[in-house]
């Protein structure tokens, strides 16, 4: 899959060093990933939740960080839509972020 972007990931575990490695490791596994549907996703990622709008919630850390990706399956991209604590997860609607 092509990512979009790993800014966004770096930028967060500047701020919080303990996702980087979980941030790091979710986005290898992702780039070398083939999504054609939600299943794939939840394939390797059993508590992901897929949502409206071709969005997944994924947990970073156990349930401490919450990334969403909007996926396009069609073209192969993930577009990172938010990363954060999951304090902040619950101040947003993931499904339109």
């Amino acid at each position: 899959m092509r990512i979009i972007s790993r800014k966004t990931l770096k930028e967060f575990w500047d701020r919080h060093p303990d996702a980087r490695q979980p941030l790091q490791a979710w986005y290898i596994d992702t780039k070398q990933a083939l999504w054609k549907s939600p299943a794939d996703i939840k394939e390797v990622y059993r508590n992901a939740s897929v949502i409206a709008n071709n969005r997944a919630v994924i947990n970073i850390k156990g349930i401490k960080y919450r990334l969403v990706v909007a996926i396009r399956y069609e073209y192969g991209i993930v577009t990172i839509r938010f990363v954060g604590t999951h304090q902040e997860y619950e101040r947003i609607d993931a499904s339109v972020i």
